[in-house]
């Protein structure tokens, strides 16, 4: 990683919360903060061959620390992979050398910088190691984690989760308190691995410490189901009224009434297309929570099932929305682009990562090169970079003001 201030001359820039693409004569930005933008006026259709200066993006749901175990989880269910504490993926993180498992997250995040994401939100297993493991490792690479930890065990027996009426024990209580003292906030694979009394506990203690509280919901119906036959309420609606969240992700099979009740809440949602996909699940209703007015959020999810490739996400998600929709024409690409940048101010680290550029804030961006026959005729920067630009078209990642990755001559 290294520090510098910097010029690009001759440039598309996507500009602003909606991503207006201006042709910019130059781009200018100095300790950590761009300072010059000389717009000439609306970007030329086609591109040509200039270099095209884009948000740096921000993945909004990961589990990193599951990257030594790439297409481990093929052909395993969700709840073999991940469900607690029999999970594939909890027995092998229990046994992983602590120098290996920090090497492959190591390349796993520079893979992100590779293809231009500059932070990440990560729901870290392992408790206070876990974090440590994580905050090590972005400090290295220079990529921002916002690290949400988990307990690293299991607080409750599957029969006191039934009876849905023990308290958080003490000592669990103690590693809260322990764990936010390291991490960003504290997040659960689902409201159903804790019980109602345990949750008004935890959300306390993280509002207390003025620390992130974040969730996994609907990720499939089960969810929903095992919610409703212990306390007679589904999973969503626990986490809005007890949890108050401010993060959400999946929404996998949410239904109207579910996504009714999120837009009324205002949380914004992480959505994870390629993951379901990969575990067989149904695909996120994108199309109906776009026109409710769901403030989203895209991720790649468990890094076991996905590259770090964020833009292989955003073509997915494209796709699949523009297939929810039919032929209606109605999402733009740059809807889709705004997921992995300028939506990201709606959440509570909004202030640190705003996702657009502008004079005065931070110089976080991707520089796209667009001199390949491929690219240089595109018509629509933003449907460019979501459908066509791949890592290699990258020259340079820059999280404020600092080069993460450059392409090699």
């Amino acid at each position: 990683m290294t520090e510098r201030s910097g010029r690009i001359n001759d440039c598309v820039v996507l500009s602003g919360p909606e991503l207006e693409p201006f042709l910019c004569s130059s781009f200018e930005y100095e300790d950590g903060r761009i300072t010059r933008m000389d717009i000439r006026g609306k970007a030329p259709q086609p591109i040509g061959k200039r270099p095209v200066i884009a948000p740096a993006f921000v993945n909004g749901h990961t589990h990193v620390g599951d990257c030594f175990l790439a297409d481990a989880a093929t052909r395993l269910t969700l709840a073999e992979a991940f469900f607690r504490p029999n999970g594939f993926k909890y027995q092998s993180l229990a046994t992983v050398p602590r120098n290996e498992h920090l090497d492959a997250m190591k390349g796993y995040l520079q893979a992100m910088a590779a293809s231009g994401t500059i932070a990440h939100f990560d729901f870290r297993e392992q408790g206070l190691e876990g974090c440590r493991r994580l905050r090590e490792t972005a400090q290295a690479v220079g990529v921002h984690s916002v690290i949400l930890s988990q307990f690293d065990g299991v607080p409750f027996s599957a029969e006191q989760l039934e009876k849905n009426q023990e308290p958080l024990p003490d000592t669990f209580i103690a590693e809260l308190h322990e764990i936010l003292q390291e991490s960003d906030g504290f997040s659960e694979s689902t409201m159903n691995d804790q019980t109602d009394t345990a949750w008004q506990t935890i959300a306390s203690i993280c509002t207390e410490a003025n620390k992130a509280k974040t969730i996994h919901c609907l990720e499939d119906a089960s969810y929903r189901d095992t919610s409703l036959a212990r306390t007679e309420l589904g999973d969503l609606q626990r986490a809005i009224e007890i949890l108050q969240p401010d993060l959400i992700v999946h929404l996998t099979v949410a239904n109207d009434e579910e996504i009714a009740r999120i837009v009324s809440a205002n949380i914004p949602v992480a959505i994870n297309p390629r993951a379901n996909a990969t575990l067989g699940l149904p695909l996120p209703p994108v199309a109906k929570l776009l026109q409710a007015g769901v403030p989203l959020l895209l991720g790649t999810d468990n890094a076991m099932l996905n590259g770090a490739n964020l833009m292989a996400e955003l073509d997915f998600t494209y796709k699949l929305a523009r297939s929810q929709f039919g032929n209606q024409n109605q999402i733009d690409p740059t809807v889709t682009l705004k997921m992995v940048t300028s939506n990201v101010a709606l959440t509570r680290w909004g202030s640190e990562l705003p996702g657009e550029l502008s004079v005065g804030l931070p110089a976080s961006f991707v520089e796209f090169d667009f001199s390949s026959p491929t690219l240089r005729t595109s018509h629509h920067c933003a449907a460019t970079i979501v459908t066509r630009c791949q890592p290699a078209d990258i020259r340079q990642t820059v999280r404020n003001g600092h080069t993460i990755h450059q392409r090699k001559a």
